[in-house]
C-alpha cells in the first residue's frame, strides 16, 4: 500500500501483545477504518464487497488528529489463533491502550472453514465477540477460495453493508 493510508508507526502502547498505530494523515477521513486483528482475516475481500465508504489500515490501529474520529470494523477468522488476536484487540481498545478518538463499531467473524466450527471454537468465538459493540458473521464462500470476485449479493455482505452505511451516515444500527 502507498500514498497517504501506508501506516507508520507511533508511540501508542501495545499491551498484551496488541496491534499497533499509524497516524492518519490530515485530510483522510473514511467513514471507517477496516482493522485486521492478524494477516489472513479477509479485510480486503470485505473492503472490495462492501465498499460503503471504509479504508484498509492493515493490522494497525489509526490514531486521528485529534479531536477527529476513527470508527474501526475489526475483522478476524473464526479459528484459534483468529479469535484469540480478535480478543487481544479486544483488550486492548477495552484498557483504553489505542490511539485517542478510536471508535469501534465491532467486530466481524470470517469463517476460516466451510460447516459448523467445533464446539470449542464456537464457544470461543462467542466469548470474543461478548467484547464488541456489534458483531457481524460472514459464513464460508468456497467460491472465493476458488478466485472467484467477492459475491457483492451475498446476504452476509448485503447486511455489513447495510448496517456500515446506516452507522457511517450517522445512525445507530446493531446487528
Amino acid at each position: 500500500m502507498t500514498g497517504p493510508h501506508r501506516p507508520q508507526p507511533t508511540t501508542v502502547p501495545q499491551p498484551f501483545g496488541g496491534l499497533p498505530a499509524f497516524s492518519i494523515p490530515a485530510g483522510v477521513a473514511p467513514a471507517f477504518w477496516w482493522v485486521s486483528c492478524h494477516g489472513g482475516s479477509g479485510v480486503t475481500t470485505l473492503a472490495h464487497a462492501i465498499g460503503a465508504g471504509g479504508a484498509e489500515a492493515g493490522t494497525y490501529w489509526p490514531a486521528p488528529q485529534p479531536p477527529a474520529l476513527a470508527r474501526v470494523v475489526l475483522v478476524a477468522r473464526t479459528h484459534h489463533y483468529g479469535l484469540t488476536r480478535a480478543q487481544l484487540a479486544g483488550r486492548q481498545w477495552a484498557s483504553a491502550q489505542v490511539p485517542e478518538g478510536v471508535e469501534v463499531l465491532g467486530l466481524v467473524q470470517v469463517a476460516d472453514a466451510p460447516g459448523k466450527p467445533p464446539r470449542p471454537l464456537r464457544e470461543l468465538a462467542r466469548l470474543v465477540a461478548g467484547g464488541f459493540p456489534r458483531l457481524w458473521e460472514i459464513p464460508w464462500i468456497e467460491d472465493l477460495r476458488l478466485g472467484a470476485p467477492p459475491p457483492t449479493d451475498h446476504p452476509a455482505f448485503r447486511q455489513l453493508g447495510l448496517d456500515l452505511f446506516h452507522i457511517a451516515s450517522g445512525g445507530n444500527r446493531h446487528a
